[in-house]
């Protein structure tokens, strides 16, 4: 038996594009999702899980479940429609409803400033990569910093910046779609750890109360074989999903091993090298230094081997076992193995990637002192009997006990972890994969908008109590 800290947090992570739905109400801005799914034809965002009018029932439901925290995320288009200027009142009131929710079932809320949902206008204007659009973020932060600063203890500046550069650049799963445009990958991934730096600073030179982090996706990287060559063409994807933020945002600096991997992959694809100013780099530093934890979300670890061709993308986004390909040019392929048990969505299920993970943050990145587990669970294929039959959701729950063993060992390993938050609290819309894939620990019935909690949640519930892992 293992035991969890008598202080450790159980919470639940939702985001605001995802669950909210109301993506035309009181008077919320255009993000490029609502366009870019319209054209697709196959989800609509509306009404996801409705959190926008049904999160007192889902607080409600934390309370009564042992989740004592929960991760929101402020949707930048419902406070500024066109990401700056004109403020939108009911946008900003709906956010304070939320946060006296949350105080009142005694769920304390992380709140996030960016999940995946930059407003039309400020992508238009080339998002990330517009150095104007940096200064932007920042001022919507500090408002929402003085707006919310009685309500609000705990602020996430961006979440998975490195998902959203490589799936709007290199993979095209996320708009604007483009495809292979590794230059503009790594100019975002830099932006976006300036922008993260540029607030976190600005929240220390300001005094706000309460600490402040970021969220980053880590899935651990392994070369499929002991061949040099794997190992190489590994070490070349870390660059891309992993090392440039964590170096950034908890070293404050690039490493010359990352710089020079990064324009390896740069040059191999024929683009050019990206812009990084000196002084932009004591930004970074300065930020580090200051920042006051780490978000890890942890969902699957990657196994790659050498590659020598163009890059070829298969996104499977329907739950098609077996159907995705991941090859990148100068970089390597991803390979699916057969000794590891894998998703319908074809991520590999792997605990061992998470404590792997988190033991080489505490090794090779020292200055950071706090991990929150932000994110980790598993989408699955929930079936749905009736109201009075949980959702059996066993393997969900296997998949929870083996990932908070590993947290449970990274913390005995001298990993300062905090707490956890399950993706996710309930089922909702799930970007690239509609609704079929859920996570939740309540099942969402998208109809009727009731809740159901699944045998997950029951789980999870008895874990928060006991704090004991069998």
């Amino acid at each position: 038996m293992m035991k969890l800290p008598e202080d450790f947090l159980f919470g639940g992570a939702t985001a605001a594009y995802q669950a909210e739905g109301a993506t035309q109400e009181d008077g919320k801005g255009k993000v490029p999702w609502d366009d870019y799914l319209k054209k697709e034809g196959r989800f609509s965002p509306d009404p996801a899980c409705d959190f926008y009018h049904q999160y007192p029932k889902d607080l409600e439901l934390s309370e009564k479940f042992g989740i004592n925290a929960i991760r929101v995320s402020i949707a930048w288009s419902r406070i500024f429609p066109e990401g700056y200027g004109r403020i939108e009142p009911r946008g900003v009131e709906f956010y304070h409803k939320l946060f006296k929710e949350c105080r009142k079932h005694g769920v304390e809320p992380f709140v996030t400033l960016h999940h995946f949902d930059s407003p039309s206008t400020i992508s238009e204007q080339g998002d990330w990569l517009n150095e104007k659009n940096i200064q932007r973020f920042v001022e919507y932060a500090k408002f929402c910093f003085e707006e919310y600063q009685d309500e609000v203890k705990y602020w996430i500046t961006i979440n998975e910046p490195t998902s959203m550069s490589s799936q709007q650049y290199v993979t095209g799963t996320f708009p604007p779609g483009e495809k292979n445009n590794f230059n503009k990958c790594f100019q975002a991934e830099h932006n976006m750890n300036l922008a993260h730096a540029r607030v976190v600073n600005m929240f220390k030179k300001n005094g706000y109360k309460g600490e402040i982090g970021v969220v980053h996706a880590l899935q651990t990287v392994y070369p499929n074989s002991e061949s040099e060559e794997d190992k190489h063409a590994a070490a070349l994807q870390d660059t891309l999903d992993i090392r440039c933020y964590l170096d950034g945002t908890l070293n404050g600096n690039y490493s010359k091993e990352t710089i020079s991997l990064m324009n390896e992959i740069l040059d191999s694809n024929h683009q050019a090298h990206i812009k990084i100013k000196d002084e932009e780099i004591k930004e970074l530093t300065k930020a580090a230094d200051q920042m006051d934890f780490l978000g890890v979300n942890y969902y699957f670890s990657k196994f790659i081997k050498a590659y020598h061709g163009t890059s070829e993308i298969k996104h499977n986004g329907t739950g098609k076992k077996g159907s995705s390909v991941s090859r990148l040019q100068g970089i390597g392929e991803q390979v699916n193995r057969t000794d590891i048990p894998m998703t319908d969505w074809d991520w590999p299920i792997y605990p061992k990637g998470m404590y792997d993970m988190l033991m080489r943050i505490k090794k090779e990145y020292p200055k950071n002192s706090k991990i929150y587990i932000t994110e980790n669970g598993l989408g699955y294929k929930d079936h749905f009997i009736d109201a009075d039959t949980p959702v059996d959701d066993q393997p969900r729950i296997d998949y929870l006990h083996d990932h908070l063993v590993s947290v449970a060992k990274a913390i005995q390993a001298g990993v300062n972890i905090k707490g956890y938050f399950v993706w996710s609290l309930q089922d909702m819309f799930s970007w690239t994969n509609g609704y079929s894939k859920r996570y939740g620990l309540f099942y969402v019935d998208f109809k009727t908008q009731k809740r159901y909690p699944k045998k997950s949640a029951y789980w999870y519930q008895k874990l928060s109590e006991t704090k004991e892992l069998k």
